[in-house]
């Protein structure tokens, strides 16, 4: 079962989420702290990453670029998932590194599409 990490500050969207990709047969592992993904990732390896972009201390694009600039953590894609929903917004997702980016509010299929094809 591919084991996919959620990474965002809300509660909410967080089992949004979770539930989207239980039903969908992955399995989901969350933090809700973007200071700590990089211990999650050693803990539970997983084989993509949901990442929000607006978090306290350490925003999504910040955590991607940290991410896809380490090498042992940079072969695991990374689909952004954000409110910010400008075409600046994706294209700076795509400097940073993401694989990936789904606007909130989103729908399972837009969700799962943008992980199968990275999965």
């Amino acid at each position: 079962m591919k084991k996919i990490l959620i990474c965002d500050d809300s509660v909410a969207e967080v089992k949004l989420m979770q539930s989207v990709l239980e039903k969908a047969g992955y399995c989901p592992v969350v933090t809700h702290d973007s200071t700590r993904i990089e211990q999650m990732i050693d803990v539970q390896r997983p084989n993509l990453i949901l990442l929000d972009v607006v978090m306290p201390q350490r925003n999504g694009f910040q955590v991607c670029r940290d991410l896809k600039g380490h090498a042992e953590y940079s072969r695991i894609p990374v689909v952004v998932v954000s409110s910010k929903d400008q075409e600046s917004d994706k294209f700076w997702a795509k400097q940073q590194g993401a694989d990936g980016y789904v606007v909130k509010p989103f729908t399972p299929e837009q969700l799962l599409g943008a992980i199968k094809i990275l999965v």
